[in-house]
Formats: C-alpha cells, sequence, structure tokens
C-alpha cells in the first residue's frame, strides 16, 4: 500500500487528485476506487492500478 495526502476530490464528478508521501507522485482517483469518503488533505493509503491515461489510485482508504 502506497501513502498520500487526498490534493482534491470533487464529490459531485465523483474524482480528484492524491499526492503520493514518498515520491510526490500526482494520481487520479474516481469515486469507484474509494473504500472510505475522502476529502481534502485526508491522508490516505491506496494501491497503484494501470487505468486508460496512466496508473490510477485504487482501493482508498484513510490511513
Amino acid at each position: 500500500m502506497s501513502k498520500g495526502v487526498v490534493k482534491f476530490f470533487n464529490e459531485t464528478k465523483g474524482f480528484g487528485f492524491i499526492i503520493e508521501s514518498d515520491s510526490s507522485k500526482e494520481y487520479f482517483v474516481h469515486v469507484s476506487g474509494l473504500v472510505d469518503k475522502v476529502k481534502e488533505n485526508d491522508e490516505v493509503e491506496f494501491e497503484l492500478e494501470e487505468g486508460r491515461k496512466g496508473l490510477n489510485a485504487v482501493n482508498v482508504k484513510l490511513a
């Protein structure tokens, strides 16, 4: 599991971005990849999965 912080999440549109703590890389997250409800600045744990436009955060849960 990777760790990171939610940079942005739009509940209406159902997507956002997470910044990984170790690398500072930014990953897309879709509402379908959430385990817990998240909001900006939440600390989260997540896995990465190849998506249509690169790696996506999946199985995202609060740390």
